[in-house]
């Protein structure tokens, strides 16, 4: 049953920690972590991509009141709910990568199932951004340019 591993935590810094896991995990796609928080983001990480999924002021609010960065819900609601919209839950992947050094404690890597799909849209968007940044940049050089011509 999920959400019920205490993580050797109280209430308050238990949620604050898988708030933030669930927050990094949308933003950059996986993380790295031990099996049992694994387990602990997935549940959470779900349900906040099944909230991006209603696609209402509730929804988008109610993901708001729990993630933490709002270009992250924005991010939820534009790019990733929108990728998974003919797939109803199984939106992560976990993947065990064996013993931390140190303590022994599992480890695994916990990752969007569409991932790579995901990453492709975001570097489209930032190719793009980046692109008419620079027709920007060379406009505004033109402009100076014929400015010091004229004078």
């Amino acid at each position: 049953m999920p959400g019920t591993r205490k993580l050797g935590r109280r209430t308050q810094p238990r949620m604050q920690m898988l708030r933030g896991q669930v927050t990094y995990l949308l933003e950059n796609g996986y993380i790295e972590t031990t099996v049992t928080r694994a387990k602990e983001v997935r549940a959470l990480a779900e349900k906040m991509i099944t909230l991006g999924k209603k696609k209402d002021l509730s929804a988008y609010r109610a993901a708001l009141a729990f993630i933490t960065k709002e270009s992250v819900v924005k991010k939820l609601f534009d790019t990733i709910a929108p990728s998974f919209a003919d797939k109803n839950g199984g939106y992560t992947e976990i993947y065990k990568l064996g013993a931390r050094r140190g303590d022994g404690a599992e480890m695994a890597v916990i990752k969007l199932a569409n991932f790579d799909i995901v990453k492709a849209e975001e570097d489209k968007k930032a190719a793009k951004a980046k692109k008419a940044e620079e027709a920007a940049k060379k406009a505004e050089e033109a402009e100076n340019k014929s400015e010091d011509a004229a004078e």
